[in-house]
């Protein structure tokens, strides 16, 4: 896992092919004003705008998870957002089977800790990190972008 502000992101390019597409899409982009959807910004890149209200720290851990075939990069535009995390090494209570077609493994552990992002600051998650994400107490906008491994 990794935490930082866009400011830094090419610090990061190096850590996979296409970080550095996906990075500068973002800087390329207003993405502010992004309508909430799913866009595909490029072979194995896939951008998704997410415009909610909140949940509660109890409510987002019903969705713990993590991804087999696709690293996160979740960027804050409107928030703050907090996000539970724990290391998939240690989560041994999975809820359900790997969905392939979805590409998510859903676990009921409780999370080690829980981190804030605020407005452009980003959290890359790789397959290891099981998380989940929304909690706050009014209206989120974030992008998701999954990264093809």
């Amino acid at each position: 896992m990794i935490i930082d502000s866009l400011p830094n992101a090419a610090k990061y390019y190096g850590l996979h092919p296409n970080f550095k597409k996906a990075f500068e899409y973002v800087a390329q982009n207003d993405i502010a004003n992004l309508e909430e959807g799913a866009y595909e910004i490029g072979e194995g890149l896939k951008l998704i705008v997410i415009v909610g209200e909140g949940s509660t720290r109890e409510e987002s851990i019903k969705g713990f998870e993590c991804h087999d075939k696709n690293i996160d990069i979740q960027i804050s535009i409107i928030g703050p957002e907090t996000f539970a995390w724990k290391p998939r090494e240690k989560c041994i209570n999975p809820n359900g089977d790997y969905s392939e077609e979805r590409d998510v493994r859903f676990f009921h552990d409780k999370p080690d800790m829980f981190f804030e992002i605020k407005e452009k600051q980003f959290t890359i998650l790789f397959p290891e990190d099981v998380h989940s994400a929304m909690i706050a107490s009014g209206l989120l906008k974030k992008i998701v972008i999954k990264v093809k491994i």
